[in-house]
């Protein structure tokens, strides 16, 4: 077990607020009295039209921002659903504006960018598979031609082409350089057990976490199912590089999320990622 690696701790500012650039410095903040000195942050966080306009203007003053708080950046979420659309022209509209964007990823230098696995679609799972993986393959291409420096995953989530296991692998399988984003949390909504998420964190450059149980991917901490001494053991084993991000969802309802105290249910779970950390190093 390589117990030397530097296991960072992140938190998902979309935890305190609906993505919005208005929010941003009031979400960073938040993240900082927690005491956490890495943050994910995505699309919905930043002016888009200035960061296709104005890359290096837009880098500025997110990493402005991100200076007032003393914060660094672990990952940003670039979600793009439409990209396997039926429709072409919702489709070259969703891989239009990835290309508009990668001007200002490169002068983001984020160690990770996460993009949406696609939806499925009213034509069905494989038609939406067959899409998605076309359009990951251009969008990988793109990166590696014109963003070598730019690390590319797909996140597993309901309702797209990666919500399952052996679906999230065959995308990867398909399409080289491509990585996992794995949430923990929908793990433990699916019910795998520990040794069915190994294959998955083996592909994983950058995991997101928060209690949930079967067929509720969100819950308290207390009535989580997700074992977390286990998975810092098991990134740790397997050379794990990137961040672990409490990345709690501050809408409730869906597939089952119970509303919470998000401040509350993140302290709680870095404290034990920190415990976590702590007691996997010293065995």
């Amino acid at each position: 077990m390589n117990t030397n690696s530097v296991l960072r701790l992140a938190c998902h500012i979309g935890t305190f607020a609906p993505p919005s650039p208005a929010m941003l410095d009031e979400s960073l903040g938040t993240a900082a009295r927690l005491g956490f000195r890495y943050v994910e942050l995505g699309l919905g966080h930043i002016d888009a039209r200035r960061a296709t306009i104005q890359p290096q203007a837009e880098v500025a003053a997110l990493r402005a921002a991100l200076s007032d708080y003393n914060l660094m950046l672990a990952h940003f979420d670039l979600p793009l659903p439409t990209f396997n659309a039926p429709d072409p022209t919702v489709r070259e509209a969703a891989r239009d504006q990835y290309q508009k964007l990668l001007p200002f990823l490169v002068a983001l230098a984020s160690p990770g960018v996460t993009l949406s696995a696609g939806a499925i679609h009213n034509d069905g799972a494989e038609h939406s598979i067959a899409r998605a993986v076309a359009g990951l393959l251009a969008m990988q291409r793109l990166a590696e031609t014109e963003a070598p420096d730019l690390h590319l995953s797909i996140a597993m989530q309901p309702e797209t082409t990666a919500e399952q296991p052996t679906d999230a692998l065959r995308l990867l399988d398909c399409v080289p350089g491509l990585r996992l984003t794995v949430d923990s949390g929908h793990c433990a909504y699916l019910g795998l057990a520990r040794k069915d998420m190994i294959p998955l964190l083996n592909r994983a450059a950058h995991i997101r976490v928060r209690q949930a149980a079967r067929n509720r991917i969100q819950t308290g901490f207390e009535a989580g199912k997700l074992d977390l001494h286990d998975l810092v053991e098991d990134v740790l084993e397997l050379g794990y590089e990137g961040a672990l991000s409490v990345a709690y969802l501050n809408k409730s309802g869906d597939y089952g999320a119970v509303k919470l105290d998000l401040i509350d249910e993140t302290v709680k779970t870095r404290d034990a990622l920190r415990n976590a950390r702590l007691s996997v190093k010293r065995g």
